[in-house]
């Protein structure tokens, strides 16, 4: 094992994970859903944490690995996800329910995200997560921050998908989209943004004021 990867096992090692993330990663396991890493969802609920988010988007729901990390962040954060898969859906609700989180402070949309999106309100959100549909992860993006607002972040989960965007040889669809996505970002002036290694990356990205 490289230096490398035993610097990215140890973070995932290194973090506690309480019981209800547990057992809803073991679920998210078993019904063939990879979940987020847990040193992925530690930097988000740190990221919810410092921004002292009130209201947060989730693009994927899976069973609600993802939305317990950003709650954890988050203690009276309101959650709204969205997912097409209902029955995850129903598992994810039941693990908020677990974690005595109160079910007016999580809202779940079943639908796809490219369609739920554009009836959400602009700059109304602190924090956007996506975890879903990598073809379509610019344009979650630019969702993404045209619903946060000034000073709200964008988080992007695996954004070095599977260790093949720092490989410019990788040339399908998916690594090219989030290599794009993470050059442009790093070079517009309307945002401030940073890459993380943890798990398979995670891309920040916040919306500057106009």
């Amino acid at each position: 094992m490289s230096d490398k990867d035993s610097n990215w096992r140890f973070a995932d090692d290194v973090v506690v994970e309480s019981e209800v993330i547990v057992r809803a990663r073991q679920q998210s396991l078993e019904l063939g859903i990879e979940p987020i890493s847990p040193a992925t969802g530690a930097q988000a609920a740190v990221v919810v944490a410092a921004t002292r988010a009130e209201n947060v988007v989730e693009i994927g729901t899976g069973v609600g690995v993802s939305g317990l990390w950003l709650l954890t962040g988050g203690t009276e954060a309101q959650l709204t996800s969205i997912d097409v898969e209902v029955e995850n859906q129903q598992h994810a609700r039941a693990f908020f329910t677990e974690a005595g989180i109160p079910a007016n402070r999580v809202r779940l949309i079943p639908g796809r995200a490219l369609e739920v999106l554009p009836r959400m309100n602009e700059n109304s959100y602190d924090i956007v997560f996506i975890d879903a549909d990598p073809q379509s992860v610019i344009e979650y993006v630019e969702h993404g921050l045209r619903l946060v607002r000034p000073g709200g972040t964008v988080l992007v989960a695996r954004a070095l998908w599977r260790g093949r965007v720092a490989d410019p040889a990788a040339r399908d669809e998916v690594a090219t989209g989030f290599r794009t996505l993470i050059t442009e970002t790093s070079a517009s002036g309307a945002v401030i943004s940073a890459l993380s290694p943890v798990g398979e990356g995670l891309l920040q990205i916040t919306k500057l004021a106009p």
